[in-house]
C-alpha cells in the first residue's frame, strides 16, 4: 500500500488535537492506533468508512470517526472516505441502493419526483425508505467487506514483493572458478 502517499496528505495527530472543537474528546485522540498506518488500521477505516459511505444518513463522518475510536481504526482515513458519497455521487448510489433493496422486497421501482415537503416524506417514507435503507445496509456490508477484504490482499502481496526483492538483492552472486 502506498503509505508514504497516505502519510503525506492524510493530517498528523497534532494537527488534528489542535483543533478546538474537538477538546471534548480529551485523551481519547492521543491514542496512537487512531493514526497508525499498518494493515490492520487501514483495512479497518476502510471497512468503516466504506461502510458509512453508503448508508444514507446526516453526519456520516462523526459516525464514522466514533466507530473508526471503538475499534482502533485510522481515524483520518475512516472519515476522508466517507467522502466518496458527496453531493455529485448520492443520487445515483443511493437511487442504486434503492433499486437493490425494491428488488430483495420484490416491490415495483417506484418512478418518483423528489419534492422537499413534509406532506411528500410523510407519504413516501415507507414506499421509499424501507427499500432505500435495506438496500443500503446490504451494498454498504458487500462493499465494506470487499474493501477490506482487498486492502489485507494488496497490503500482504506489496510485502511479499519487497520481501522477494530484497531477498534477491541479498543473495551473493555465483563466479564461476
Amino acid at each position: 500500500m502506498p503509505k508514504k502517499f497516505m502519510k503525506r496528505y492524510l493530517p498528523t495527530p497534532e494537527r488534528v488535537r489542535a483543533i478546538q472543537s474537538l477538546h471534548f474528546l480529551g485523551d481519547v485522540l492521543h491514542e496512537p492506533n487512531l493514526w497508525h498506518i499498518n494493515r490492520h488500521c487501514v483495512a479497518r477505516a476502510f471497512l468503516i468508512g466504506i461502510f458509512f459511505t453508503f448508508i444514507p444518513m446526516p453526519f456520516q463522518m462523526i459516525a464514522a470517526a466514533f466507530c473508526a475510536i471503538w475499534f482502533n481504526a485510522n481515524l483520518p482515513l475512516s472519515v476522508v472516505l466517507v467522502w466518496i458519497s458527496n453531493p455529485i455521487t448520492m443520487p445515483p448510489m443511493f437511487y442504486f441502493n434503492y433499486k437493490i433493496g425494491a428488488m430483495i422486497l420484490d416491490r415495483p421501482v417506484l418512478d418518483f419526483e423528489f419534492n422537499l415537503s413534509w406532506s411528500w416524506i410523510s407519504e413516501r417514507l415507507m414506499d421509499i425508505g424501507i427499500p432505500l435503507y435495506l438496500g443500503s445496509l446490504l451494498v454498504a456490508t458487500i462493499a465494506a467487506c470487499s474493501s477490506y477484504l482487498i486492502i489485507q490482499y494488496l497490503w500482504r502481496r506489496k510485502v511479499r514483493k519487497d520481501w522477494q526483492e530484497r531477498k534477491q538483492t541479498r543473495q551473493p552472486i555465483d563466479q564461476d572458478s
